[in-house]
């Protein structure tokens, strides 16, 4: 199963991508997480991607794809991947696909996890972090014990203002993506509106028609 997880931000992702890891034995592939582990590694791509993050820049989406494409030659990708992170963008979506038939790697499906942006939002603002245990509670959908609350942390990027920049910058930007994907057939739209239970359940009978 080879696929690429896509949804706004807040809608799940790294969530699902948890479980399906369980169910379909394939590794989740986060291109940020890709990206620091190549530049650990010393790899060429990854100190490519260094040297232009040192400098202040965006790691051109060659070398990002370099390094998708390095990623899931790897061993563990034998029975498919999940990629999370990329593409963002049309360019990025054309030049990943044109790079991935280049490389002989085909698309079993892209997984759109539906959110609607109320709910991103009111999940986001609501949302505080433990900095003891690294557990993240919410206010209303899973609150914490009364004795912890006092040390519970709102992140800055968790506001109101700061998700709804981000949604717009998806809508704008990402969305677009999706027709592209949907005109070969390979996009499944999956409602992410529940408990984490409940949206794997969904997604795991889209996956198995």
């Amino acid at each position: 199963m080879r696929m690429i997880l896509v949804g706004p931000p807040g809608a799940g992702k790294g969530t699902q991508a948890q479980r399906l890891v369980d169910t379909f034995q394939i590794p989740h592939i986060s291109s940020g997480d890709m990206l620091r582990a190549a530049v650990k590694e010393g790899t060429d791509l990854g100190k490519a991607a260094d040297g232009f993050m040192k400098a202040g820049q965006l790691v051109p989406d060659e070398v990002v794809i370099g390094m998708i494409l390095e990623r899931i030659a790897k061993p563990d990708c034998a029975k498919g991947f999940m990629l999370d992170g990329f593409p963002r963008t049309i360019p990025q979506a054309e030049a990943l696909d044109a790079a991935m038939t280049a490389a002989g790697v085909t698309l079993d499906v892209v997984l759109m996890i539906e959110v609607p942006d109320a709910l991103i939002v009111e999940r986001g603002v609501g949302r505080r972090n433990d900095p003891e245990t690294g557990r993240i509670y919410h206010v209303k959908f899973d609150p914490p014990p009364p004795e912890i609350a006092d040390r519970l942390v709102h992140r800055k990027d968790d506001t109101e203002e700061a998700i709804t920049k981000r949604l717009t910058y998806y809508h704008d930007w990402t969305a677009p993506i999706l027709p592209l994907y949907e005109q070969k057939g390979l996009l499944r739209r999956v409602d992410g509106v529940g408990t984490p239970d409940e949206v794997k359940a969904r997604i795991t009978a889209t996956l198995a028609n």
